[in-house]
């Protein structure tokens, strides 16, 4: 029984991460749930080994001892001799949130975590949430931090703010026109625009590739990013930059992601889920679109090799796994 379950385990899932949580604590809570529910089956009944028993003889009316060969059980297997029979899984964690963000996960469990390389090849966009207030400024650029100055925002306007706004989303474009080493004439790159898959083909700085207010209410604003090689840490400091531009200051009070590559908020299990049945099922339901999505982002990479389906094993030679996740750093 759980040997059937572990193997069911092999894939990629999303929780949701609440803010004051790390990310640490996080992964290691999903494997004790999920080592819970592997050794929470029946155990199996022992073998049984032969034995020559000291006792009396049947039938005879004296105490007369004999050896009588008897079936005992062997304990040697039994949990309270040897403990549990699953005591650690292999869990990788994709792109990383810090204590203070909130949002989007990615796990991979066993040869799952092997796509996790590959999400991170594939250079995917992830969205974001983020909330700002105008007229402070703090030494973290977050609200809770030391307040070191105060400003004043009347002047502030949502017109103001757009064209800010497109303006920075206009030089990060050009930014990943450059990091993507493509030639914009070519075949190729009307080809990759076309698909919407045009990425850098290395490491860079953050990119934004989308940016928008959604909410204007001062002093509160609430921003939607598409980002890519970012940390949360990047964009609070992005905010306190609008706020520069602006001729005022502004400090972040949250950052919420809401898609990492294929994964969005309607696939996060929420903590209540974090048990495995409910894991298996997220892992089962996102396999097809993991294959897919991949595939279509790794095409160039893998020169036509096909990705693993979802009836098809996970440990497919054609996806890269010199980098372990647990060793590549959180973007």
């Amino acid at each position: 029984m759980g040997s059937a379950s572990l193997a069911q385990l092999h894939g990629l899932f999303a929780v949701y991460k609440p803010p004051g949580l790390k990310w640490l604590h996080l992964r290691d809570t999903v494997e004790l749930q999920l080592l819970k529910g592997l050794n929470a089956g029946k155990p199996r009944a022992p073998k049984q080994r032969v034995r020559f028993l000291l006792g009396p003889r049947e039938g005879s009316e004296e105490k007369e001892l004999t050896l009588t060969a008897t079936s005992v059980p062997t304990l040697t297997t039994h949990p309270l001799v040897c403990g549990p029979a699953f005591t650690s899984l292999k869990i990788g964690v994709g792109h990383r949130l810090d204590v203070q963000a909130s949002g989007v996960l990615v796990l991979g469990v066993g040869r799952g975590r092997r796509l996790l390389t590959d999400m991170y090849n594939a250079h995917l966009t992830k969205n974001y949430t983020v909330r700002g207030i105008l007229g402070k400024a703090t030494d973290n650029f977050c609200e809770d931090g030391r307040l070191v100055e105060k400003t004043t925002y009347d002047h502030v306007t949502r017109e103001k703010l757009d064209r800010i706004l497109a303006v920075i989303q206009g030089s990060h474009q050009k930014a990943l026109v450059k990091y993507s080493n493509l030639d914009l004439k070519s075949q190729e790159a009307y080809e990759m625009a076309v698909r919407g898959v045009i990425r850098p083909m290395h490491k860079s700085p953050v990119l934004v590739t989308g940016i928008r207010c959604v909410h204007f209410a001062p002093p509160e604003f609430v921003l939607e990013l598409q980002c890519m090689h970012e940390t949360q840490q990047q964009l609070r400091s992005l905010v306190h930059e609008v706020g520069l531009e602006l001729k005022t200051t502004a400090v972040c009070s949250q950052v919420r992601r809401t898609r990492d590559g294929f994964f969005t908020l309607d696939d996060a299990l929420l903590r209540t889920q974090w048990d495995l049945h409910s894991i298996q099922q997220a892992i089962q339901a996102a396999a097809p679109r993991v294959a897919a999505e991949l595939e279509k982002n790794l095409r160039p990479e893998l020169d036509g090799q096909q990705l693993p389906g979802s009836g098809q094993p996970w440990d497919s030679k054609g996806l890269s796994s010199s980098l372990a996740p647990e060793s590549r750093p959180g973007h």
